[in-house]
């Protein structure tokens, strides 16, 4: 069958080699892969050159706020700035939109807003509330990829946190229905002990300073967290996931768990593997995010924790709001809302990492397309192989620039990487078999084509 058209190049990432190959996609899938002057007649040919070739990344960790705060952040922008980062398909968080995506009716909210908006391949999770068990198996059955839960406060009173006994049951249907439960991985006790001892800190310039924050979210909340998890998940044989893992000090508990055949993962973020508590600015509060950035002999351990496959995966957890809730004019760190947008530079930041850590474009691969794919069931997504989908990033590893706001096309261009000297940028997305961003020769990105992404189920 003559191909609709072909991807070549001499650094294709596939099956944890990079090989000089040829992509022949027809409809929209990877039909066969051949050598790269080995293809018949197509319709169009994209040479990559000595570009990298990877799977079309996927993101499962993105709160769009839309419908409700879409003001936050919005599906026509969110989706946007991860076409230009090379990120194919993304996983919808189930806050911080009114409705949050709690209910089958509130998961419709959810798709009729984003329908006929997305620019990549969206899915969504589920959310797990006190008082919402009744309402799993619907969304199961409705085609969510899992659940996601809080220990602890979310920030937002429509997302309440659960308790381990309100946690056993649901984790009981999670696993009948084979789906994960992600766990927000803190605990208040130990953060009411913090802030306790810091009752008196009430100057100022006290709540600018970075430190204080730091203290306030403390690696024992994130420890016994996992803790209660792990338990949780030895007990009911269901498959669990940590998010945002910060806290260096779980990883040995973590890797015990693997060991002893408990299903439980992990992942972690950009900004806790390329930032560290000690470079962050008083007043900073565009770093702000819960769990927090931690010191950087916490970043080396992590970094060691990906290695040692402890942790699995590297995602945004992109938590944007309106800039007036980061509270960037008095710096105030104890009042500022705590989340990270980053959507789209998770390449270019893992990248610039890569070089200084020893690792290769097959680990970027299996950490930001394979293994966030296998984790949310999209099985067609994150890898390049013969039946998946044809989605792919061409990617030139060689220049480096400025981060400057221009560059970020999401709703509200609030970002800690803004000024960051960052190494690649992202040449072609192609999702589907269809070009959907590219870069001109200028430099200049450009999206291609309206809004052609599709609402994903599990």
């Amino acid at each position: 069958m003559m191909p609709d058209r072909v991807v070549t190049g001499r650094r294709i990432v596939t099956d944890g080699k990079i090989i000089p190959a040829s992509i022949h996609i027809v409809g929209g899938t990877i039909a066969a892969i051949g050598g790269p002057n080995d293809y018949p007649l197509a319709a169009e040919v994209i040479d990559a050159g000595e570009h990298l070739v990877l799977p079309g990344l996927v993101d499962s960790h993105v709160h769009i706020n839309e419908p409700g705060r879409s003001e936050w952040e919005g599906f026509s922008t969110a989706t946007q700035a991860a076409a230009a980062g090379g990120i194919t398909t993304v996983v919808d968080m189930p806050l911080n939109s009114i409705p949050p995506t709690t209910t089958v009716a509130g998961l419709k909210a959810k798709q009729a807003a984003a329908r006929g908006q997305v620019y990549v391949d969206v899915a969504f999770w589920g959310g797990l509330v006190a008082e919402n068990q009744a309402e799993l198996e619907g969304l199961i059955d409705a085609g969510v990829c899992g659940f996601k839960c809080f220990l602890i406060e979310s920030g937002v009173p429509e997302f309440s946190h659960v308790t381990a006994a309100e946690l056993l049951p649901a984790l009981e249907i999670a696993g009948a229905g084979k789906r994960p439960v992600l766990a927000h991985a803190e605990l208040a006790g130990p953060i009411q002990v913090a802030a306790e001892a810091a009752a008196q800190v009430t100057q100022s310039s006290s709540k600018m300073a970075y430190l204080t924050y730091l203290r306030s979210r403390p690696n024992a909340a994130e420890d016994e967290a996992i803790a209660l998890m792990v338990g949780l998940a030895t007990q009911t044989r269901a498959p669990v996931h940590i998010v945002h893992h910060a806290s260096a000090s779980s990883l040995a508990m973590l890797e015990a768990a693997k060991n002893e055949g408990v299903s439980i993962s992990a992942e972690t973020c950009p900004h806790y593997l390329h930032f560290a508590a000690e470079e962050i600015p008083n007043g900073a509060t565009q770093f702000k995010c819960a769990p927090p950035i931690r010191e950087r002999e916490n970043r080396g351990r992590l970094w060691d924790g990906l290695t040692a496959d402890i942790v699995d995966m590297v995602v945004s957890d992109h938590s944007p709001c309106v800039p007036s809730l980061k509270h960037l004019e008095d710096g105030d760190f104890m009042e500022a809302w705590g989340g990270v947008a980053s959507l789209g530079l998770a390449l270019p930041v893992m990248w610039t990492e890569l070089s200084s850590h020893g690792y290769t474009p097959t680990d970027i691969a299996r950490w930001l397309a394979e293994r966030p794919a296998k984790l949310a069931g999209l099985t067609r997504k994150g890898r390049i192989r013969v039946g998946g989908d044809a989605d792919l990033v061409i990617f030139d590893g060689s220049v480096s620039s400025t981060l400057d706001p221009s560059d970020l096309r999401f709703r509200n261009r609030v970002c800690p990487y803004l000024g960051e000297s960052l190494q690649g940028r992202v040449e072609r997305t192609i999702l589907g078999g269809q070009t959907i961003f590219v870069r001109e020769p200028t430099g200049c990105g450009r999206i291609i084509g309206g809004p052609r992404g599709r609402l994903l189920s599990r």
